[in-house]
């Protein structure tokens, strides 16, 4: 491993014989070889990249230098797709049979009894210790938003989001059925408000239900009138039925909606016939809408068998068509979603091991340093932080270094030890116990 040790309370530095992926590189031009990839020097003073060069061409005569040995450097990630307020629950509240209700049903008990202000705090604080650890700087997360929790968990976010200020930049999201709607009681109008208070995102999981039009023309008002974007859970099921993101696309390009749409999931596209998915591809690419597909946590619920029926081998895999949407020019990514609670029982916020699973499963390896962005700069321009998930000269020195020299190692040893700048400094990197949350769990000690 690197030994980092001579930039103990360095002002700058220079990192020699570096790798990067050319497509996260701004502000100088470099050539590639046949994976994307080229060898660098970089320079850092105080906060900033102030040289990126090729390698050998920097003054290795620098104050504090050190020699990467070919080992890469990667932006600081962003995950635009998490639960935060549901993360780390399993321990007290298992998902019965690793389906999709199961998750729902465990989900709902969970919440009603233990989602005091408190207990979301340290959760999520915990979950974001972990992101941070694992060198990510930027991230969306969705807030369940049916009263009475709305009006718990969305200023627990507010304080967790001034607490991480300067080390994560944080976003809410809003989630609740669009169903809810069908009450006509004023609650779309109070969430939105409570939404913009917080400097969120509007949000929503999309049903083929008899109203489903007009919910998402209202929505679109609401988001429209507050200046908000809007981000919604679409078709996460393998039923091929399930058409809520054709529905989404006709109508942003029906209200001429000029906030930003993400939609996560959209699973049920890759179980629907060539014509029927060619079709909603090209109104969602002609909505400008973008597509985050959650690989980790869809692979564990769908393909389940029915409760009370012998476990059998899943059949598909739970993703989207990510490939056939990036050919359209459709902004893709991938992220964690649900950490170690009823959706998902496993995961710790670490883009590595989403990176490479989703890489594994959706075969984003030919190249893969071109779907790195997936994790990097492609969610940064879409949650509207432009200046971050890239290397650029003059932008902030927000990175990572790995031992490995590609990508193909990185992911093969997805584990294996890294180190996190932020600001031009190393981090600590070191993970909290899950101990730590035994007696908010009810764990035995």
């Amino acid at each position: 491993m690197t030994d980092f040790a001579g930039l103990n309370g360095a002002e700058s530095f220079l990192l020699t014989n570096a790798t990067v992926p050319v497509v996260l590189v701004e502000g100088t031009r470099l050539s590639a070889d046949t994976y994307g990839l080229a060898r660098v020097d970089i320079r850092v003073e105080g906060a900033s990249i102030m040289e990126i060069a090729p390698a050998g061409t920097l003054d290795r005569a620098a104050p504090a230098t050190v020699d990467l040995n070919a080992g890469m450097v990667l932006p600081t990630f962003v995950d635009c797709h998490t639960h935060l307020d549901k993360g780390h629950i399993w321990p007290r509240r298992a998902n019965p049979d690793g389906t999709f209700q199961g998750a729902l049903q465990a989900v709902s008990q969970d919440r009603v009894a233990n989602w005091s202000a408190e207990d979301v705090r340290a959760r999520m604080d915990f979950s974001l210790r972990c992101a941070y650890a694992y060198g990510t700087s930027l991230i969306r997360t969705h807030i369940d938003s049916l009263p009475p929790q709305d009006a718990i968990s969305w200023p627990v976010l507010r304080e967790v989001m001034s607490d991480w200020s300067d080390r994560i930049s944080l976003h809410g999201a809003s989630l609740f059925g669009i169903d809810r709607l069908d009450a006509d009681d004023g609650f779309l109008e109070t969430i939105a408000d409570r939404v913009e208070a917080a400097n969120g995102v509007l949000g929503a999981v999309t049903y083929m239900i008899p109203r489903l039009d007009e919910h998402l023309d209202a929505m679109m008002r609401a988001a429209e009138s507050r200046g908000l974007d809007l981000d919604f859970h679409v078709d996460e099921t393998s039923d091929p039925e399930a058409k809520t993101l054709v529905r989404i696309a006709q109508a942003a390009l029906r209200n001429r909606f000029s906030g930003r749409i993400l939609c996560g999931h959209c699973c049920s596209l890759a179980c629907q016939d060539d014509a029927e998915a060619d079709r909603t591809m090209d109104l969602v690419a002609k909505a400008g809408i973008a597509i985050v597909s959650l690989p980790m946590c869809n692979m564990y619920l769908q393909g389940r068998r029915n409760p009370g029926q012998a476990p059998g081998t899943p059949r598909w895999r739970g993703i989207t068509l990510v490939h056939e949407l990036k050919r359209r020019g459709v902004s893709v990514m991938v992220a964690s979603d649900n950490t170690r609670d009823p959706f998902y029982a496993y995961g710790d916020l670490d883009m590595v091991e989403v990176f490479t699973s989703a890489t594994r499963i959706a075969h984003l390896d030919h190249p893969a340093s071109d779907w790195i962005r997936a994790v990097t700069a492609t969610p940064a321009d879409i949650l509207r932080h432009p200046e971050q998930g890239r290397i650029r000269l003059g932008g902030g020195a927000d990175f990572i270094t790995f031992a490995g020299r590609n990508l193909f190692e990185i992911m093969a040893r997805p584990s294996a030890p890294r180190t996190v700048f932020r600001n031009g400094k190393r981090i600590d990197t070191a993970l909290p116990d899950y101990r730590e949350l035994d007696a908010l769990l009810g764990e035995a000690p």
